[in-house]
């Protein structure tokens, strides 16, 4: 059963400064002069400390001030660190970027957050309703579609599965599977709830979301991620095209064994496959701490639950904290990457964290270390 879940969580240079715990040396790039270093160094050598982690890079924006960290090495058995550029995959805080996008068609007037999505399918669809009610767009970034976490939906492949060799399983059946294909079994989907209720995670409805931006705006995903994203907000090592990537920046990922997983497939883009570093996540925080921008406050607008609770924004989770302070966040696991996006608007504070390495633990872990940094720099001058 945790391997289970484990799967549904990761779907759904030499030494230039040294830290040292007990039992291990890391090498990293943290120099130790200031108060905001040491309290990365307290929060980050934890995490690090477990055998199985690989790499991890740590950004924190503060009041303008950017701060960045890197530990471990970008691939095991070798010593090379990692860099404000070493690109990762980000799993899940990819369905940030599109929902982000969702928010921006919604602008421009290309589609309204609460309209049937089979608005925007050919060929009817008549089975993504229940009982009369309809997906809508708003419920393919908040996991209340009622979709599958897949298309193709096989649940029986989780079953008596060999965990080890199950992600390049999985990631054979989508690297050889089409948007056309896609469309045909989204025919098959049979609904067993209203949509907009039940929470279902689903990769398959942040694809479909993709398809939709597509064809409102008539140009394929990586341009639109281009377009409204990565380029205004010089994003120079983000994309959705591994082709794309600078395989010299490029870190391997890893599961909890040190084996070497594979990359998400092109299909899985939106949902998960994007590719990016510190140093451009930090420019994605900035502007997302920006809420007086119509497209932010849009994709942090709740779609379901209550803030003073939990609720759910476009592809955002969202709170008030005990200490009355609105978080936004978003954590992200694929076969060899797990990462952790957390912002404060009214704090004006953001933090990133990416490394190569997924385990089960991994993105609860990663959120630990960017709570204990914001606990220990809020209200501080970081200098």
């Amino acid at each position: 059963m945790t391997k289970y879940i484990l799967i549904l969580l990761l779907l759904i240079s030499p030494f230039i400064g040294q830290a040292q715990t007990e039992n291990q040396n890391f090498p990293n790039d943290n120099l130790m002069n200031t108060f905001i270093d040491s309290v990365v160094q307290k929060s980050a050598l934890p995490f690090m400390s477990d055998s199985f982690r690989v790499g991890l890079s740590i950004g924190i924006y503060q009041n303008n001030k950017i701060f960045t960290y890197n530990y471990g090495s970008t691939q095991t058995g070798k010593q090379i660190l990692p860099t404000n550029k070493t690109i990762y995959e980000i799993g899940s805080i990819s369905k940030t970027f599109t929902g982000t996008l969702l928010a921006q068609a919604v602008k421009d007037k290309k589609v309204k957050i609460d309209d049937d999505i089979r608005l925007y399918l050919d060929n009817g669809y008549p089975n993504l309703e229940y009982q009369g009610i309809p997906i809508r767009l708003s419920h393919l970034v908040s996991h209340i579609s009622g979709l599958p976490l897949f298309l193709p939906d096989n649940p029986n492949l989780f079953q008596n599965a060999n965990f080890d060799t199950l992600p390049f399983t999985i990631s054979k059946i989508q690297e050889n599977y089409s948007q056309e294909k896609f469309m045909d079994d989204l025919h098959k989907v049979k609904l067993d709830t209203i949509p907009g209720f039940k929470f279902r995670y689903s990769n398959a409805g942040a694809q479909l979301l993709k398809f939709i931006l597509e064809k409102v705006y008539k140009m394929p995903y990586d341009k639109l991620l281009k377009k409204y994203i990565s380029n205004p907000l010089k994003m120079k090592n983000t994309n959705s095209l591994y082709s794309n990537n600078n395989l010299k920046l490029l870190a391997k990922g890893y599961n909890d064994k040190g084996n070497i997983m594979p990359y998400n497939p092109q299909i899985l883009d939106a949902a998960g496959g994007i590719f990016s570093t510190v140093q451009d996540m930090l420019n994605y925080i900035r502007f997302h701490l920006d809420e007086t921008n119509p497209v932010v406050a849009l994709s942090h607008k709740a779609v379901k639950g209550n803030i003073n609770d939990y609720a759910v924004g476009l592809n955002w989770q969202e709170m008030i904290t005990s200490k009355k302070h609105k978080k936004i966040w978003q954590s992200g696991g694929t076969f060899g990457f797990s990462s952790y996006c957390v912002i404060y608007p009214e704090l004006n504070i953001g933090i990133i964290l990416l490394t190569n390495e997924s385990d089960r633990t991994a993105q609860g872990r990663l959120e630990e270390v960017a709570d204990k940094i914001f606990e220990r720099i809020n209200g501080k001058d970081p200098k």
